[in-house]
């Protein structure tokens, strides 16, 4: 049981949060420098870790506190018991993802420079396999929850479909929409409530050169989403609510070890904040402390922070 969440005028019971998208096993490759095209660069080795965007996304709000399920698919293999069991272990409820005995689990290829920059491969696997069908059978878990986080990295069909059934239950929906695509459809737009980007995918979604960020946004706002966040790392965040004025926040300072699971840790610890009843101005600032701390620590979800590093919450 988780305790109440203290908001202006009275005490309310904290939101549950449902995390729709991927789980997989991450292998990080630690080198001088990201190779070019064509080019071969010695590594080290940096370790086996849980990831995926989904799965980062969910533990980190667990991490934090939160109430929190997961959705998805892993395969009936070794790294989705391992997958499973570290989720598990966090305290995200991983009762209904689903295992596909004909796929892999999906696994992830992490090159980190001596910046803490990456590069990353995904092998979907059995990410692939999270189908519209699979979102019907969990309807009555998507009833239950009251904010629904997804990402691109399942089927974008998929994402439509939860999209919309998520929006039709009046739930709040947030889009990571990594990794980004240039035309998402408008039916998915207009069941997003919160879309946070970084300012590559930002371009990337719009054609806005990177910078533009109010132009961006007001396109976002203009084809359907609600709410623009868009997270410029070293540099902070931008934000602009539908019918507000848009506003930048600057970025702690800090020396970036590994940035593997910044815009995950950011993104959760936002939906944390929206489930506590925050205002997204306060949203967007808890989420910039949590990054600050993930990007100091090597790896995805073995550099998320607990709340009682944050201090009182």
């Amino acid at each position: 049981m988780h305790a109440p969440t203290r908001i202006a005028g009275g005490v309310s019971e904290l939101k549950k949060i449902l995390v729709i998208g991927s789980l997989n096993l991450d292998i990080v490759a630690k080198a001088d420098r990201i190779p070019a095209t064509g080019e071969t660069v010695l590594a080290r080795y940096g370790g086996q870790f849980g990831g995926g965007k989904g799965a980062n996304q969910a533990l980190a709000v667990a991490k934090l506190g939160g109430d929190v399920t997961m959705l998805g698919a892993v395969g009936a293999d070794a790294a989705g018991d391992f997958l499973l069991r570290s989720l598990r272990e966090n305290g995200v409820n991983v009762e209904n993802v689903m295992r596909v005995p004909t796929e892999p689990t999906g696994q992830a290829w992490i090159v980190l420079n001596s910046r803490g920059d990456n590069s990353i491969v995904v092998l979907s696997g059995a990410n692939s396999c999270v189908d519209a069908a699979y979102i019907d059978s969990m309807r009555p878990v998507i009833e239950r929850a009251d904010i629904v986080i997804m990402q691109l990295e399942i089927p974008i069909e998929t994402v439509c479909h939860a999209a919309c059934l998520a929006g039709s239950l009046g739930k709040t929906v947030i889009l990571d929409p990594a990794p980004a695509v240039p035309d998402l459809p408008g039916e998915l737009l207009a069941n997003i409530d919160y879309v946070k980007p970084n300012e590559t995918e930002l371009e990337l979604l719009t054609g806005c050169p990177t910078g533009e960020h109010q132009k961006g946004a007001q396109q976002l706002l203009v084809r359907g989403c609600k709410n623009v966040i868009v997270s410029l790392g070293e540099r902070g965040v931008f934000c602009h609510e539908s019918g507000k004025e848009a506003f930048y926040m600057p970025a702690l300072p800090v020396k970036a070890v590994d940035t593997t699971a910044a815009g995950d840790s950011f993104l959760a610890a936002f939906a944390l904040g929206l489930a506590r009843g925050e205002s997204v101005r306060a949203c967007a600032d808890f989420a910039q402390r949590v990054a600050s701390i993930v990007v100091t620590r090597p790896g995805a979800q073995s550099s998320m922070p607990a709340a009682a590093e944050l201090g009182k919450l």
